[in-house]
């Protein structure tokens, strides 16, 4: 077991050769073939899901464990199922961006499509046994059957036809906030909360702006091949402006629910976030450069990626103070009330 790789796997999408891939362990490939640094964005989704079962009172850690296991095995089949549809449709062919910036297995040569669909099926599988264990446990509640075939049918349509037709980045936003948060709220609490959906966008407008910025890093070979992003459709300055104002509106949306009394002033925790922002604005208000910047890291998460990873490392610090301020939340509210009061 290679326990380097793993932790490599977990950090950036690592660059392999096909020798290095030959030794590698099935967990160390599997890892890679999900680009599993980002399924993280999914397990913060699961894990604010749980924080607001919690503060209702209906939380359970085999339901919520079961939830998280089965939404991050639902992200890594579509991670996995992405490749291999863009590949069958030659959209990988002829040196095309997605494999500048981190190894494709089954375009790099690296798996063989039946390799490549083996590890989708038993990756797809463990996430609909997850998602049967939750209708089960249920009582075969209807509202998770229909959350279950939601989130198949992005699975399997994120790429083609939604991704192309300037959809993708709306799909982002509703499948990792009202269906994975609001909807994983409602599989642990058994009812829906329209507040909760809510306050699940100052984290979802987060995950929205790294599919943003990725689109726009590849805006020029995506028109090329036809595939019309949103970026594509709006063009580069709006949608770049669109990103700078899906990183403000988390902080106004959280000031707004702290307002409301929805959240206690605790949440003003995501304040500290603010360094970050102020990093990512200023490259956003200019095109992206021809070359990189001397001082912008390069490969396995850097260049020629440009705007995505300046939008993940502006997520993940207000992600992560967003999620760490909401368990303190739900600790004044469920533990000491008379302090909110």
């Amino acid at each position: 077991m290679n326990f380097a790789m793993w932790k490599k796997a977990l950090n950036v999408i690592p660059e392999v050769s096909k020798e290095e891939w030959d030794r590698l362990d099935v967990i160390s490939k599997w890892l890679i073939s999900t680009r599993a640094a980002v399924l993280v964005m999914t397990f913060i989704s699961t894990g604010l899901a749980g924080l607001f079962a919690w503060r209702a009172g209906s939380f359970s850690l085999i339901s919520w464990t079961a939830l998280a296991f089965g939404l991050i095995m639902a992200h890594a089949s579509n991670n996995i199922f992405n490749d291999y549809t863009d590949y069958v449709r030659g959209v990988d062919k002829d040196n095309y961006y997605r494999t500048l910036y981190g190894t494709q297995p089954i375009a790099s040569g690296l798996m063989t499509r039946n390799q490549h669909l083996t590890y989708f099926a038993v990756t797809g599988i463990l996430a609909l046994m997850a998602g049967l264990y939750l209708i089960f446990i249920n009582a075969n509640d209807p509202i998770i059957w229909i959350l279950l075939a939601t989130g198949a049918f992005f699975v399997f349509f994120y790429t083609w036809p939604l991704k192309g037709l300037g959809l993708g980045e709306i799909a982002v936003l509703v499948v990792w906030g009202p269906l994975m948060i609001g909807g994983g709220y409602y599989v642990l609490t058994h009812q829906w909360d329209w507040s909760v959906a809510i306050a699940s966008l100052p984290y979802v407008l987060g995950v929205t702006t790294v599919i943003f910025g990725k689109h726009i890093d590849k805006i020029g070979v995506d028109a090329a091949k036809k595939i019309f992003t949103l970026p594509v459709l709006i063009g580069e300055k709006a949608a770049r402006y669109a990103m700078i104002a899906m990183m403000i509106l988390p902080y106004l949306l959280t000031g707004y629910l702290i307002l409301t009394r929805f959240f206690t002033p605790v949440m003003m925790v995501v304040l500290f976030a603010l360094p970050a922002l102020y990093e990512s604005l200023p490259p956003l208000t200019k095109p992206r450069p021809e070359t990189r910047p001397k001082d912008f890291p390069d490969g396995q998460g850097g260049w020629p990626l440009y705007f995505a990873p300046i939008a993940f490392r502006n997520n993940r610090s207000f992600g992560s103070l967003f999620m760490f301020s909401l368990f303190v939340d739900v600790i004044l509210r469920n533990f000491l009330p008379a302090f909110w009061r």
